[in-house]
């Protein structure tokens, strides 16, 4: 039997993988003429970019897709893991390196802070719990069967309903666990680990942090496109097929059923289709002659996007790290022109990725490779060229301030990804990063399902559907759409 893969996204590829191990025949069709979607990397003028996302997470995750066609990752994917997670500054010129382990970071407040360690201790004891009722119910299985609910671990789930912090803010919590504001605005920030607003989004996704200071944060020996290219490659051992520049025009339904897809008129036939691409433009433009979007796709609220320059700097800052987090001086304020008003800040949160910390040859000698992020609103017909000029403007301010420097004499290179660039480059709606926000307390059973309930033989996967955006979440997407779909045999 034959699976057909709509896109070669990071869950696109680990599907391919995990339908492969269940013996199906699997042929991926990208539109691109690269692999990865945003985890894909490119090189200009001496400089090695990563394009996408920079935080590795939850490396099992890839391991198991290893494993699963009887291979050792670590033969083939290197990682290390991270002593320190990132470095923090504020305008008022303190700063922070953040511990990876949560009895280093406990320690670390008292000393920085004057915050007990117990609030530390107690708010990752917090987060674990979390962790362990949500995990087995929202991130590893399908909200959308009943099956879920009715074993063990879902039933526990259930029970414990009351005890995820589903009706109060993270902030709202975060500040009765913290009494200093900075505390709280570093924690407020694992919000945008998918794009939500701190100030709304439940405190249930506090569990985030416990993901990274939990499990770890690590760094791909080669960068992050090393695990999308380490994928591919173990796809391509394996048999499976990949076709490039193949841009999907159709998915072919007969009697309720996908038996296949349609590239510039030519019919490619199967037995199972997986969309990789966001579910809100598989529908509209690939099933847009055999059923209608669901309203819940169309009304979601989106999840945040990015603005995004890649600047080759001609220096080496040593006060900074692998992540680098210049706060805003007014994050509410922030978050609000994000989500409320769809406009950038004037003083926004700035993100500065630099792998050649890690991995030298990403920057000719004496250089840096920096991957600058700033949060902004998915894209719904913006000035994107004005807003970009004053952003540029606020970013090259608040780095000279912060870093008692002069970015501007120091960029020989630079390229800039927007909102738009995103939705046109990777399919996803509107730019968003991460499809839907997690702003309401029910976002989690607004994502569409990893399953068509109108259409036999037509599946999901990617951060549009559940259980939601970035790497960790899109793995575990392809894992759930897989299980879903039976052995060939």
């Amino acid at each position: 039997m034959k699976a057909i893969i709509i896109g070669s996204g990071i869950a696109g590829i680990a599907t391919a993988i995990r339908l492969k191990a269940k013996g199906y025949e699997v042929e991926v069709f990208e539109a691109n003429s690269y692999f990865g979607g945003k985890l894909s990397e490119f090189h200009k003028d001496g400089f090695r970019f990563d394009a996408g996302p920079s935080l590795f997470t939850m490396p099992k995750f890839v391991e198991e897709l290893f494993t699963s066609l009887g291979e050792d990752s670590k033969t083939h994917f290197e990682y290390s893991k991270l002593d320190t997670s990132c470095h923090y500054f504020f305008e008022d010129g303190s700063h922070f390196y953040c511990p990876s382990q949560i009895s280093d970071f406990s320690k670390m407040i008292e000393k920085e802070f004057d915050e007990p360690a117990i609030h530390a201790e107690q708010f990752f004891k917090k987060s674990q719990l979390l962790y362990e009722i949500t995990s087995p119910v929202f991130l590893e299985n399908s909200l959308h069967q009943l099956k879920t609910y009715l074993n063990p671990k879902g039933i526990k789930g259930i029970l414990n309903l009351w005890r995820l912090n589903m009706f109060s803010s993270m902030n709202q919590k975060n500040t009765s666990y913290f009494k200093n504001p900075k505390l709280v605005q570093f924690f407020n920030r694992f919000a945008t680990y998918n794009g939500s607003n701190p100030y709304i989004a439940p405190a249930t996704l506090n569990i985030i942090p416990y993901l990274e200071f939990g499990f770890g944060t690590f760094f791909p020996k080669k960068g992050m496109y090393s695990i999308t290219d380490s994928l591919v490659q173990l796809a391509k051992r394996h048999g499976v097929e990949f076709k490039l520049n193949a841009r999907v025009d159709e998915i072919l339904i007969k009697n309720k059923k996908a038996v296949g897809v349609q590239i510039n008129g030519n019919t490619h036939l199967a037995d199972i289709v997986v969309s990789n691409m966001d579910v809100y433009p598989t529908y509209k433009k690939l099933l847009k002659n055999s059923v209608k979007a669901p309203k819940k796709v169309e009304n979601v609220e989106s999840s945040s996007s990015a603005l995004i320059f890649y600047w080759g700097i001609n220096h080496s800052f040593s006060q900074l790290h692998l992540h680098n987090i210049l706060f805003s001086n007014d994050y509410k304020k922030e978050f609000d022109t994000i989500f409320n008003k769809q406009n950038v800040c004037d003083d926004p949160t700035i993100y500065i990725n630099i792998t050649s910390k890690l991995k030298p040859d990403d920057a000719p000698s004496n250089c840096e490779n920096w991957f600058l992020m700033i949060n902004v609103p998915a894209n719904t017909g913006q000035n994107w060229e004005s807003i970009i000029k004053e952003a540029r403007k606020h970013i090259v301010q608040k780095i000279n301030r912060i870093l008692k420097t002069d970015i501007e004499s120091l960029i020989l290179t630079e390229e800039i990804l927007n909102p738009e660039l995103i939705e046109s480059k990777t399919s996803s709606f509107r730019g968003a990063l991460y499809g839907s926000s997690s702003n309401n307390v029910l976002a989690a059973f607004f994502r569409h399902a990893n399953f068509s309930s109108k259409l036999k033989n037509l599946y999901f996967c990617g951060g549009s559907v559940h259980p939601g955006g970035g790497i960790p979440l899109c793995l575990l997407s392809a894992k759930i759409t897989s299980a879903m779909i039976q052995n060939p045999n």
